[in-house]
């Protein structure tokens, strides 16, 4: 099959307005072209714009604000370039009068959403490659004199979060069955994931998913976004270059947050049900806490690809410098909610003021967490949380037990 787009590096146009479901369409067109240019935006107004670079191939989202997408496609199809351009038009709406609404303008494909990834990367593929090719794309080379300070600081507003560390893959295809995908099962599969935890937690907060409170908890988030969303944005996750740390020095640094993050978890979990509080939301507290140290474990490893050098005590001095603001910088951009961030900021220290019970007690289940397996648990009982928590020497070491 001859591939549509005739463009020897292909110019693609995204417009959709939820950040999380623009970041996989973009993953998606990446792991099909690696060498495409993109222009990436989130409502009407800026794809109409954009226009003007006359793009080989364009995404859009029917609902975008401003000027949908239906219009957008209306205005590509007034033009009458030659050849015709590929559109491919996003929409919730599957009812028959949208579909036929849109079938006067020709659109390449209509697909609605959730999206079916795989049907899409099918439709990207025969768009953009002709039969038989492969695009391979080397890791983007370090800018002349590049600093790997600078590089981290340049790096800490756009990272991409953690490496996965659980094998989603394999979660997915144990977590479906003939009727779909068990949710509950799901969650019991990826909960010990910190980025994706993260991920889903965000997408299910964001604007596209404003009904109901706040979700801060994985199971909530699964449930708000459903099975077939959860999937794509989980698969989407193992698209991006450097999901995973191939460096073994890296890996073992990764391993070792990766374990205190889940003993804290588990011991805010405990520490949750013990005290009558929100187990899952401090589970997930736990969890999350080591996050900025993880994203930028992953920023090392593309600076390593990318040429730079590394060494042992270079990761250190950069975990100790960088660390936290990668992880609070992760935690506002991806918009995570003010409770959860409040109980992740407990885990490092106690601020001033009052002191919720959640706050105290992922304090004390830090603290647990942290504690070498040699040491008495005397200094953290006569510590602040605990003695606010009014938790006894013997209840700790019950719980250290547990």
């Amino acid at each position: 099959m001859t591939a549509v787009v005739s463009s020897a590096v292909p110019h693609v146009l995204i417009a959709e307005a939820d950040p999380w479901t623009r970041e996989l369409l973009s993953q998606l067109l990446l792991s099909v072209r690696c060498d495409a240019r993109m222009s990436v935006c989130a409502d009407g107004q800026e794809a109409l714009r954009l226009l003007k670079k006359q793009p080989d191939l364009i995404i859009a989202d029917r609902e975008l604000p401003g000027f949908d997408g239906l219009e957008l496609l209306r205005n590509v199809r007034h033009v009458r370039r030659a050849p015709v351009v590929p559109f491919i038009l996003l929409s919730s709406r599957n009812d028959s009068a949208s579909v036929r609404e849109a079938l006067p303008l020709a659109p390449t494909a209509y697909l609605t959403k959730p999206l079916n990834i795989e049907a899409l990367r099918g439709r990207l593929h025969d768009l953009l490659l002709d039969a038989g090719q492969e695009v391979v794309c080397e890791a983007p080379a370090l800018k002349p004199n590049m600093t790997l300070e600078h590089f981290l600081e340049s790096r800490r507003a756009t990272s991409d979060g953690g490496p996965l560390l659980a094998d989603v893959q394999l979660a997915v295809q144990r977590s479906l069955n003939s009727h779909g995908l068990n949710l509950k099962v799901l969650e019991e599969e990826i909960r010990t994931d910190p980025q994706v935890t993260a991920v889903l937690i965000a997408a299910a907060n964001s604007a596209a998913q404003h009904r109901g409170g706040a979700v801060q908890s994985l199971l909530q988030a699964l449930n708000k976004l459903g099975s077939t969303q959860s999937m794509n944005l989980i698969l989407g996750l193992t698209l991006k270059r450097s999901a995973r740390l191939s460096e073994p020095m890296l890996a073992r640094y990764a391993e070792r947050y990766w374990e205190l993050s889940l003993r804290t978890a588990e011991y805010g979990h405990t520490l949750a049900r013990a005290l009558e509080l929100d187990q899952e939301r401090c589970y997930c507290a736990g969890l999350l806490h080591c996050l900025g140290d993880l994203a930028l474990l992953r920023c090392l490893q593309e600076w390593k690809l990318a040429g730079g050098m590394l060494e042992e005590q270079v990761i250190t001095d950069s975990l100790e410098a960088f660390g936290a603001a990668f992880g609070s910088a992760l935690r506002t951009r991806w918009r995570l909610p003010l409770e959860l961030r409040e109980l992740i900021a407990a885990v490092y220290q106690l601020g001033g003021g009052v002191y919720s019970r959640d706050a105290l007690a992922m304090n004390l289940a830090a603290q647990m967490a942290r504690l070498p397996a040699d040491e008495g648990l005397e200094a953290i009982a006569g510590g602040k949380a605990a003695r606010l928590l009014r938790i006894s020497l013997a209840e700790l070491n019950r719980l250290r037990r547990s």
